[in-house]
């Protein structure tokens, strides 16, 4: 793989429509949530902190590396295989770091092309529409991610660009190696599972003030207690307590930080029996003590 991108640099024939962005202190990608169209394109994200929910087509992604002593950095790849529906879901508070890497369907294809075997793996994935795959950041990855995020100072205009596009050649290569060698860990969505989590997803943030066990919401939302876990896990990326978790710190949050309220009430809110607990998970969550965010 890592000869077909110095093939895509070397042929100037070809356009090079890599796409490279970078997210810094700021808990959303953008604050427009209406859905968007999109274009069929292989996505690399390295999530270094943070969470993200968005859906492609109906089909629910949630992402987290966490935060603070939590936080565990990691690639996610998706596979958009033809014009989309592209929806965000602004729900985290805490800071995105993330890189994102995108590139048009038709020069992957292209890539792959030009190799002799074809890639089987990576072709594959690339006729897959929502494909995705996840990998925990080497540190080859997580150096070349840092780069990205931080270019030296002293580079500007044509030479920080050039920079910023080797880097980002380098961390698709090595994210298409470990693709091809995890073939068997590749995913590809189901939408009925999809369609179930979302359900999941959707009934735990209208009922949060409710007492929530797992039996309740696998017969609310129509399915067995092993399925609704294994599913959601592998639709959202943590389980479905981690998620009630997260969720009810993230009201508290908004409890403190627009209405003022107690640490007590915010306690009661996130449903920690004693402020000391609660306060113990809302620094290792958001980085600062409630107090702080008290309005």
């Amino acid at each position: 793989m890592a000869s077909i991108m110095q093939h895509a640099v070397m042929n100037l024939s070809i356009p090079q429509p890599l796409f490279v962005g970078t997210i810094e202190g700021v808990p959303a990608c953008t604050s427009d949530t209406e859905t968007q169209d999109i274009s069929a394109k292989f996505i690399v994200m390295v999530l270094l902190q943070g969470a993200q929910h968005f859906i492609v087509d109906d089909v629910p992604f949630r992402i987290d590396a966490g935060f603070g002593e939590t936080c565990a950095p990691f690639v996610f790849v998706l596979n958009v295989a033809r014009a989309s529906k592209l929806t965000f879901i602004n729900a985290s508070k805490v800071p995105l770091r993330k890189v994102m890497i995108s590139a048009p369907l038709s020069w992957m294809n292209w890539l792959i092309s030009a190799q002799s075997d074809g890639v089987p793996a990576l072709k594959e994935f690339l006729s897959t529409h929502l494909a995705h795959f996840r990998i925990d950041a080497s540190r080859h990855i997580l150096g070349l991610a840092e780069q990205l995020m931080n270019p030296p100072v002293g580079m500007q205009g044509e030479m920080r660009t050039l920079f910023r596009s080797s880097r980002a050649f380098d961390l698709m290569s090595l994210t298409c190696v470990d693709l091809a060698a995890h073939k068997v860990e590749r995913q590809s969505p189901h939408l009925s599972s999809a369609r179930q989590s979302e359900r999941v997803y959707n009934y735990i943030l209208a009922n949060l003030g409710e007492e929530l066990t797992i039996e309740t919401i696998a017969r609310e939302c129509g399915g067995s207690v092993s399925s609704i876990q294994r599913h959601f896990k592998e639709h959202y990326g943590v389980t479905v307590f981690e998620f009630i978790r997260r969720s009810r710190l993230e009201l508290a949050y908004d409890a403190l930080e627009r209405e003022g309220a107690t640490i007590g009430q915010a306690a009661h809110l996130a449903g920690y029996n004693t402020p000391s607990n609660f306060t113990t998970a809302f620094k290792k969550t958001y980085g600062v003590s409630p107090k702080y965010k008290r309005r």
